[in-house]
């Protein structure tokens, strides 16, 4: 059997490719939407992809299931299981099989056997492997987000992100019963590969290793030892304790991945706009995504634009800031354009129009600048109550040591909760250290909060300087 795991950084999703030496057949699991990467590595391998499964309905990123299904003419394996609200639509036109518990497929001579793991979601599959060639015995559990290296799937995004209320402990208390009666029950040599790595939002305190075994999860993972109680209320509030919070953009993911969404057909490659085409979109509503460093945003800027730095995170904060019903212009260097037009489409955000490669032609009078003020200055309008402070961090951050007084809004929540915000006095923005100060900044300064200021070194430089930081819960909650 060939194995091999697809690792893409920016949202920390693992993908999968199996293939059968023998006959040549190959089955791709979890697929990112730029599926070039599975035609190509197939291709390289001498492998015809003719298979395509998914674990549940994905929030984090958009499905490639579909996409790749047009480019091969695979057949989909999708769940069966939930109810009403997560059963799959949009699947006319594309050979597909629908998966319930303990459903079995082969892909030449490897044997895959759908394992209903509720929790994380209602329809969710793991995938029980063996290489038929050699035995019937499992050797993989490709786990999706059920279970991680060291931590497993949160239950609580259908209520956080999707708006389904009461879901989240019905959901913690099913990732009891599947840990118990699917995962437990499977013999310690079994290799587990999950959906995601470390610095997902899918759950806590995911592992950066790339697999796992039973064995070793039933001996070290956190939740070990409430299974091993039997202790299912310690289990739940552990569970629900702690989460990240999740992206405003999932939401958006699940419906997609639920009802369907456009196919491609190739990766898009947005071209270099003219003075005269970028003008045009920008007075035709559309958005530009400076994707500059802070330093470089904050000396100089077109006003409107949204701060989203190229890097590893760039996806997670586009789906927190950017909307999906106004085309997009990056000012990006042409080499990374490529690169940012995969993140974005990745989770969606299709219509980029074009680039521009700097801001070349415009006067430094032209351009916007974001104000930055010192530890020492914003604690004297802190003292007299001439500011509002604004607590970008996440909650469990803001927690454990913040500003007396201040407010805690996400960064990414910002947009969602202007109202709470005033104009009329300074805005006192700040981090850990001004990365996502400056992105929630631009995020304002684009809805015209002209008072808005920048802690120069965050909250870092606050108690460096030994200003006073109390404990306590938020004054704002997101």
């Amino acid at each position: 059997m060939v194995f091999r795991q697809i690792y893409e950084e920016g949202l920390a999703q693992m993908s999968y490719l199996l293939g059968c030496a023998a006959t040549g057949e190959a089955l791709v699991v979890d697929p990112k939407r730029d599926v070039d990467t599975y035609l190509e590595l197939a291709e390289s391998l001498g492998l015809r992809i003719t298979a395509i499964a998914e674990t549940h309905i994905h929030a984090d990123y958009l499905s490639g299931a579909r996409e790749l299904a047009k480019a091969t003419g695979a057949t989909l394996y999708l769940s069966d299981e939930g109810d009403e609200n997560w059963k799959y639509k949009g699947l006319e036109g594309f050979s597909h099989v629908l998966l319930r518990d303990g459903d079995e497929f082969r892909v030449g001579n490897i044997r895959v056997k759908a394992v209903h793991t509720p929790g994380h979601t209602p329809e969710h599959l793991s995938f029980l492997v063996a290489d038929g060639a050699v035995t019937d015995e499992p050797l993989l559990f490709l786990t999706g987000d059920f279970v991680f290296v060291g931590d497993i799937g949160r239950p609580d995004l259908l209520e956080e992100a999707a708006g389904i209320k009461g879901t989240a402990l019905p959901g913690a208390r099913r990732m009891f019963r599947s840990l118990k009666e699917k995962f437990l029950t499977l013999p310690d040599h079994v290799q587990v590969w999950p959906g995601h790595g470390a610095g997902s939002a899918c759950g806590k305190a995911l592992g950066a290793l790339p697999a796992t075994t039973v064995g070793y999860e039933r001996r070290h993972a956190w939740w070990a030892e409430y299974l091993e109680k039997d202790d299912e209320e310690g289990f739940v509030k552990a569970l629900l304790a702690g989460q990240p919070e999740a992206p405003t953009y999932f939401k958006e993911m699940k419906r997609l991945n639920r009802d369907g969404m456009p196919i491609l057909g190739g990766i898009p490659h947005p071209g270099r706009l003219t003075k005269a085409q970028f003008d045009r979109y920008l007075r035709e509503g559309a958005i530009l995504v400076d994707t500059r460093d802070k330093f470089a945003f904050a000396g100089g800027h077109i006003r409107g634009a949204i701060n989203i730095p190229a890097g590893k995170n760039f996806s997670t904060w586009a789906g927190w800031l950017l909307p999906y019903d106004r085309p997009l212009i990056l000012l990006a260097h042409p080499s990374e354009v490529e690169a940012l037009t995969r993140a974005l489409i990745r989770i969606g955000l299709d219509e980029v129009v074009g680039y521009i490669p700097g801001l070349q032609g415009y006067a430094d009078g032209e351009l916007e600048t974001v104000p930055q003020i010192t530890a020492r200055e914003a604690k004297a309008l802190w003292e007299r109550g001439e500011a509002v402070i604004l607590d970008v961090r996440g909650r469990d951050e803001y927690l454990a040591g913040h500003i007396p007084g201040a407010l805690n809004i996400h960064a990414g929540r910002v947009l969602a909760h202007l109202d709470k915000l005033p104009k009329e006095r300074p805005l006192i923005v700040h981090c850990v250290g001004g990365d996502r100060s400056s992105t929630a900044i631009s995020a304002l300064l684009s809805h015209g909060f002209r008072n808005a200021l920048n802690l120069t070194g965050g909250i870092r430089a606050w108690q460096e300087a030994g200003f006073p930081v109390e404990k306590g819960e938020e004054l704002v909650s997101a």
